[in-house]
């Protein structure tokens, strides 16, 4: 008796969801003939979707869906094999710029092993890799620019440097001198600040690297004699934004600059030592000299211009300003914390004895030569 083949119907439920997908699929018999295909695929593609159904996938169209590679992953995909998960291709239409797809393949299984189904989905990803590329092209573009500005501007304060050390060369009134050589300063320490902004990545600024830049040209035009004096940086790997670092290093340039005129008279030897250390958002900064300490009563100098700086930037970083013996010397120490808990915990410690001059060793260890 002659073998009546048997009619494989697909189920009209899957049939509607493919032809009604918003995205292009194809739903392909495991010999890769076309069973149906969504009309967003008809519509990407340029295909009329009277002549797809029926045909082998490498005839459709032109004949731009013969790959090789691709057929041979879906055959593999089919045997159970191989899966294919975001594969790209790139697509290539007669007369037309060459498109880049994305391809998922799964098998479909709705208990009949003798008929296998696989349901192709392809992304064109063409236009959004062109714009990641180009956005990709602005941040590079604008960061070149941001870093040959920061060098620029770092050229011309340098240049203001000079003019300020050469008009103090040539004034005549000590007072007059003291206040040019105080703004060279201050300019300097913006001048290191964006060498260092030039060299950094992301906008924020490694402190320790910073620091010993500020200390060098701190002690290579206030330090006569490097064997009697020195500055010694003591900083973690903090990295902060540009703008908290600017206003840590006019702290710093005003503390090591009022150490060094005031600290160490009569030839005296000694060392500055630079600290900061952070935790989270909490951070400490001390600037620490073992110098003849401050005097007090009627010998205690009045305040100046570098106090009020020094006030008005821990007070811009919520800082506490603590003046402590360092006995010998003197530690003024700044304190940023987030946590009331911690605030009470240190000003306990710095009511003790020596609570303060404890917060930075008597002689630590040097993360930067002595200037």
């Amino acid at each position: 008796m002659q073998k009546i083949p048997t009619v494989h119907f697909e189920a009209a439920s899957t049939l509607a969801v493919v032809v009604s997908s918003n995205e292009p699929l194809l739903f392909l018999s495991d010999d890769q003939k076309v069973i149906a295909a969504s009309a967003s695929f008809c519509r990407v593609f340029d295909i009329d979707p009277k002549t797809v159904c029926g045909q082998s996938l490498s005839d459709i169209g032109n004949g731009e869906w013969a790959m090789p590679q691709l057929a041979s992953l879906l055959t593999a995909t089919a045997s159970g094999s191989a899966t294919i998960e975001a594969y790209e291709i790139d697509f290539q239409r007669s007369n037309q710029k060459a498109r880049r797809l994305v391809v998922n393949a799964r098998t479909l299984d709705d208990g009949d092993i003798d008929h296998i189904r696989l349901l192709l989905a392809i992304t064109d990803v063409t236009d959004v890799r062109a714009e990641a590329r180009l956005k990709d092209d602005l941040v590079r573009d604008n960061a070149i620019l941001l870093q040959e500005v920061q060098h620029r501007v770092a050229n011309s304060l340098q240049i203001i440097a000079s003019v300020l050390m050469q008009s103090a060369r040539r004034v005549q009134s000590e007072e007059a001198r003291g206040h040019l050589h105080n703004a060279h300063h201050r300019v300097m320490s913006i001048a290191a600040l964006q060498r260092q902004l030039s060299m950094s990545n992301g906008g924020k600024v490694e402190l320790r690297t910073y620091f010993t830049q500020l200390c060098q040209s701190l002690g290579a035009s206030m330090i006569a004699d490097p064997e009697r004096l020195s500055i010694q940086v003591m900083v973690d790997d903090s990295a902060v934004e540009a703008d908290v670092s600017v206003r840590l290093g006019l702290v710093v340039t005003e503390l090591a600059i009022n150490a060094l005129k005031h600290a160490f008279p009569v030839e005296r030897p000694g060392a500055i030592v630079i600290a900061y250390r952070s935790s989270g958002k909490d951070w400490t900064l001390s600037v620490t000299d073992n110098g003849i300490g401050m005097p007090a009563g009627r010998d205690a100098p009045k305040a100046g211009l570098g106090t009020g700086i020094v006030e008005a930037l821990a007070k811009s970083l919520h800082g506490d300003i603590q003046l402590s013996d360092a006995g010998p010397g003197t530690a003024v120490t700044i304190r940023h914390r987030e946590s009331a808990g911690l605030r009470t915990d240190l000003s306990t410690a710095a009511s003790e004895p020596n609570g303060l001059r404890n917060a930075i060793p008597a002689e630590p260890t040097r993360l930067a030569p002595p200037i």
